[in-house]
C-alpha cells in the first residue's frame, strides 16, 4: 500500500506531522478524524528515502508515571459512574494530548470494541501498560470490580512516583557539589596548570607527585581527549546492555542492595513493593501461584524476584509461603510471623497490606535521614579533593621556596 505524509492539527492547535500506509487519502483522513485530529495537508510520498524529522523524533516520545496516573484515575472515574467502556475511551482519547498515548487508546478501543477482552487489548502495548495493569485489568474484569481495580493500581503508581521523586530530591544536593567539584577540577587541569607548568620548567627541579599526576591528566585530556571520551560512551554503553542481560540484571541489582546507605532503601522498596502487589492480586481473587507469578515479574529486583521464584516453588509443592520466605534470609522474623498469622486466619491480604505499610514507613524514615547518612561520605569526598589538589598546586611552590632559601 501507498504511504501518504500528513500534517494536522489537534483541538488545541499544535501541529503534528507523520507517515501512514494506508489505502488512500480518505483513511488516512479518517483516521486522524478518529484520534481528534484535523488534517491540513495529505500526500502520497514517492519511492525513495525521505526522513521526517518530528516523525523520528515522535518515536522516542515516551509516556510519563504521570500521565499513566491520570489515565488510570480518569478510567476509574469513568467506569465507576457506569460509563460504558468504549465511551469512556472515547472521552480518554478527547483529554489526552499525549499523541503516542491518544493512538494506544485508540488501539485498544478498536479492539476491544472488535471483541477483545480489555486486558488481551492492553498486553499489546507492553511499552505503555505493565504485566501488572494488564493482570490486575483482568482480574477486575473477571470478578466485576474494574474501577476498583484500576483505583489501586493508580494509587500503587501514585506511591512509587512519589517515593522516586523523594529520593530524587534527597539526593539532589550531593549531586550537584559533586558535580560542581568535578567542574572546578576540570578547569582547574585544563586552564591553570598548564601555564603553571611553564612556569615550573623553567627550574628544572622534580616535580611532586600530585602535580604529576595533575599534569599527565591534563596531557591525556589535551592529546587524547576524544578517544578518552568514546572509550568512556562505549563503556557505559556496554555496562547498560549487560545489566539488560540475566546475568548482569542479577549482578547489579544484587550490588544495589549491598550498597551503603542506599541499600536498605532499595531491600525495604523491593519487599513493600512485594507485599503490595502480592496483596493486592490475592485480594482480586487471583490463584497464589499465579499472583506469585505476577509478583515475581513485577517487583523490580531480580534478587528478590528469585526469592519470589523460590516462594512460588514452595508453594505450588505445598510448604505455604513460610518456611520458603524463612529459607530465603530477606524477611525478618516479624514479617515472616505476620505472614503465617495470614496463613492461618485466612487474612492474607490485610497482613501483607500491612506489611507494606510497616515497610513503607521505614523507607519513609529513611529517605528524610538519606541527606545525613550522605554527608560523612560527601566530606571525605570533597576533603580529599581538595587536599589533592591544593598538594598538586602548592607542593612546587614549597620546593621552590626552599631552593630559593638554600641558594
Amino acid at each position: 500500500m501507498p504511504h501518504f505524509k500528513y500534517r494536522a492539527r489537534d483541538k488545541s492547535g499544535t501541529l503534528f506531522s507523520g507517515t501512514l500506509e494506508t489505502a488512500g487519502r480518505e483513511a488516512v483522513a479518517a483516521h486522524l478524524g478518529e484520534l481528534g485530529y484535523y488534517p491540513v495537508s495529505i500526500k502520497e510520498e514517492g519511492p525513495g528515502f525521505d526522513l521526517d524529522i518530528s516523525q523520528f523524533l515522535r518515536g522516542f516520545r515516551r509516556v510519563g508515571p504521570h500521565e499513566m496516573i491520570s489515565l488510570t484515575l480518569q478510567l476509574a472515574t469513568l467506569v465507576g459512574a457506569g460509563v460504558p467502556i468504549l465511551s469512556s475511551f472515547d472521552s480518554l482519547i478527547e483529554q489526552t494530548t499525549n499523541p503516542k498515548l491518544k493512538e494506544v487508546i485508540l488501539s485498544i478501543r478498536k479492539d476491544v470494541e472488535g471483541g477483545s477482552a480489555f486486558s488481551d487489548a492492553l498486553e499489546k502495548h507492553p511499552d505503555v501498560f505493565s504485566n501488572l495493569f494488564a493482570s490486575l485489568v483482568r482480574a477486575g474484569e473477571s470478578a466485576g470490580v474494574l474501577d476498583e481495580i484500576l483505583f489501586r493500581l493508580a494509587t500503587l503508581a501514585e506511591y512509587e512516583e512519589e517515593t522516586r521523586s523523594r529520593i530524587k530530591s534527597a539526593t539532589l544536593y550531593p549531586q550537584i557539589v559533586v558535580g560542581l567539584l568535578v567542574v572546578a577540577f576540570g578547569v582547574l587541569v585544563t586552564f591553570v596548570l598548564p601555564k603553571l607548568t611553564g612556569f615550573y620548567a623553567q627550574f628544572n627541579a622534580t616535580l611532586p607527585l600530585p602535580t604529576r599526576i595533575l599534569i599527565g591528566l591534563n596531557d591525556l585530556v589535551q592529546h587524547y581527549g576524544l578517544l578518552v571520551l568514546a572509550l568512556i560512551v562505549a563503556a557505559i554503553y556496554g555496562i547498560r546492555r549487560y545489566i539488560k542481560t540475566e546475568s548482569g540484571g542479577l549482578l547489579w541489582d544484587r550490588f544495589k542492595l549491598k550498597s551503603p546507605v542506599f541499600g536498605p532503601i532499595f531491600l525495604k522498596v523491593a519487599l513493600s513493593r512485594f507485599a503490595r502487589i502480592y496483596g493486592t492480586l490475592n485480594k482480586s481473587g487471583l490463584p497464589v501461584l499465579q499472583s506469585l507469578e505476577i509478583v515475581e515479574s513485577t517487583v523490580g529486583n531480580k534478587v528478590i524476584a528469585h526469592v519470589v521464584s523460590n516462594i512460588r516453588d514452595g508453594a505450588r509443592e505445598g510448604r505455604g509461603l513460610v518456611e520458603p520466605m524463612k529459607m530465603s534470609g530477606v524477611f525478618p522474623p516479624s514479617i515472616i510471623q505476620m505472614v503465617s498469622i495470614g496463613e492461618k486466619t485466612g487474612q492474607m491480604d490485610e497482613m501483607m497490606a500491612k506489611i507494606s505499610e510497616y515497610y513503607d514507613r521505614d523507607v519513609d524514615y529513611a529517605i528524610r535521614n538519606l541527606s545525613k547518612s550522605i554527608e560523612p561520605f560527601l566530606l571525605v569526598v570533597i576533603g580529599a579533593a581538595i587536599l589533592f589538589l591544593a598538594l598538586a598546586i602548592f607542593m612546587p611552590w614549597w620546593n621552590m621556596a626552599s631552593v630559593f632559601k638554600g641558594g
